[in-house]
């Protein structure tokens, strides 16, 4: 059989494969999967990646900041058997030397009926 008559049957066949395959590609695609630290964009990953240490960061200080004064609530509850009446009554006791620093436009909220202490939002 001669290479131009097999071609010639399997250039319709192979037309057809070539555009099932891009059809089949360019379908409507779910959008990717993407968290809020992420345009999805390639030119934005630098700054995106920054964005999301800088949240990691901030996280991470308000962790340790919360860790810190829970545990001063609990040393004093464990002498006083009852929460503080406020975080400042923490660092009168010796309990805390001050109030650990949180991220910008955060502020130490606290509870004394229940005596939880969070990190929120200052508005």
């Amino acid at each position: 059989m001669p290479w131009g008559v097999g071609l010639g049957q399997m250039k319709p066949t192979l037309y057809f494969l070539v555009l099932g395959l891009l059809t089949s590609a360019c379908g409507d695609q779910p959008e990717p999967d993407i968290n809020d630290n992420s345009s999805g964009n390639p030119a934005t990953a630098p700054v995106d990646y920054l964005g999301a240490v800088n949240k990691g960061r901030n996280k991470a200080i308000i962790d340790a900041g919360l860790l810190q004064v829970n545990s001063a609530i609990n040393q004093f509850k464990a002498t006083s058997s009852q929460p503080p009446a406020s975080l400042q009554e923490l660092i009168t006791e010796g309990l805390l030397a001050e109030l650990p620093a949180v991220p910008n436009g955060m502020k130490w909220q606290y509870n004394p009926q229940t005596g939880e202490a969070t990190v929120v939002p200052a508005q």
